[in-house]
C-alpha cells in the first residue's frame, strides 16, 4: 500500500460555520430554474452563510445529465463572483459535490472538472459498493492523489449503505493531511461523532474539521467541538441557521426541531422544496425518482411555517 503523494495545499479557515447544502431548482417542465437559483444564491449571501455546497445530495445532483451539472457548476461560480459578501466584501466560498462508487470514474472527473471559483470538493463514500474500511482509505487517498483542491469527506451510511469509522476517517487524513481537510458527518451517531471530535483534537501536526451534516444536531456538534453545519434548512433560513451555528444555542435548535423533522420526513430535498415553494421562492418540482411531499406533509408544513417567517 503506498503512501498518498498529493501535492501540498493549504488548509481551509474559510470551509468553517455554515455551510448551505444548496438545492437545484426546477420548473413544472423539468429543467433547472436559473431564476429561482439566483434568488436562492442572494438569499443566501444576503443571509449570511459562511460557504455554499453545490451539486451535493441536496442538490439533486445524481438526476443532473453532466451538461447540466457543468452549467449549474459555472452558473454559481459566476454569479457568486459578482456578488460579493457584504461582510467581507469577498465573494464566499463554494464547495463543489463530487463523488461517486467508482474511484476511477471519480478520479477521472477530477482531473477534467474546471474547479474556478470552488475552493473544496465535498466527496460522498462510494454507496451500493459496500466497501470495506481498507476500500474506503484507498478510495479517498486515490482521489486525494489527484485532485488539485482540498476534499471534505461526506460520511452518510444512510443513503452510501457503508459507515466511515473514525479510526478509518484519522488513517486517511494522516495519509493525506493537506488535501483531507475535513468531513462532513451525517451518521447521526453522537457516540461516533464525539469519539471522532476526539481523535480530531490529539491531531499535532495538522487539522481536521469535523461538520455536522445533520440539521437536528447542529447545537450538540458545535457544543462538542465540531466545525460548523452543512444545512439544508439554511436554504430557507440562512440567517437564523447561522445564528445556531455560531452560537450553538440549544434554544434556537429546539424552536426549528419541529420544522426540522418535516423537513426529512419523506426525504431530502422534498421537504425543503416544499417549504420553499411555500415561501414563494421556487416550484415545487424534483425529478424522479423523487417527488414532491405528499399532500398530507405539505399541509403540515404550511400549517407550521408561519411561525419561522
Amino acid at each position: 500500500m503506498s503512501q498518498c503523494t498529493c501535492k501540498k495545499t493549504n488548509s481551509l479557515s474559510n470551509i468553517l460555520g455554515l455551510g448551505t447544502a444548496l438545492i437545484t431548482p426546477f420548473r413544472v417542465d423539468g429543467a433547472v430554474d436559473y431564476v429561482a437559483l439566483e434568488r436562492l444564491l442572494y438569499k443566501q449571501i444576503a443571509g449570511g452563510v459562511d460557504y455554499i455546497v453545490v451539486l451535493g445530495t441536496t442538490g439533486e445532483a445524481a438526476t443532473l445529465t453532466t451538461e447540466e451539472k457543468n452549467e449549474v457548476r459555472r452558473f454559481v461560480a459566476d454569479y457568486i463572483s459578482d456578488h460579493p459578501s457584504p461582510v467581507t466584501n469577498k465573494p464566499i466560498p463554494l464547495v463543489l459535490g463530487l463523488g461517486g462508487n467508482c474511484t476511477a470514474t471519480v478520479c477521472e472527473q477530477v482531473r477534467t472538472t474546471d474547479f474556478t471559483g470552488y475552493s473544496a470538493i465535498l466527496s460522498v463514500c462510494p454507496y451500493y459498493n459496500k466497501p470495506s474500511q481498507e476500500g474506503l482509505f484507498q478510495h479517498f487517498t486515490a482521489i486525494a492523489s489527484i485532485s488539485p483542491i482540498p476534499i471534505i469527506l461526506y460520511n452518510v451510511p444512510g443513503r452510501a449503505g457503508a459507515n466511515m469509522l473514525p479510526e478509518t476517517v484519522i488513517r486517511i487524513h494522516k495519509a493525506c493531511p493537506e488535501k483531507i481537510i475535513g468531513i462532513k458527518e451525517a451518521s447521526g451517531n453522537l457516540e461516533q461523532i464525539k469519539k471522532l471530535l476526539h481523535l480530531a483534537s490529539e491531531l499535532e501536526d495538522s487539522t481536521l474539521h469535523v461538520i455536522s451534516g445533520d440539521d437536528g444536531l447542529a447545537a450538540e456538534i458545535m457544543q462538542a467541538g465540531g466545525a460548523g453545519l452543512i444545512s439544508v434548512l439554511s436554504n430557507a433560513f440562512p440567517k437564523e441557521t447561522s445564528q445556531l451555528v455560531h452560537t450553538a444555542d440549544r434554544a434556537i435548535q429546539e424552536r426549528f426541531n419541529p420544522l426540522i423533522a418535516l423537513l426529512f420526513k419523506e426525504g431530502n430535498p422534498s421537504g425543503i422544496k416544499t417549504v420553499l415553494s411555500q415561501m414563494g421562492l421556487i416550484e415545487n418540482a424534483l425529478r424522479l425518482p423523487l417527488v414532491p411531499n405528499s399532500e398530507s406533509v405539505q399541509a403540515e408544513i404550511a400549517n407550521i411555517l408561519p411561525q419561522y417567517l
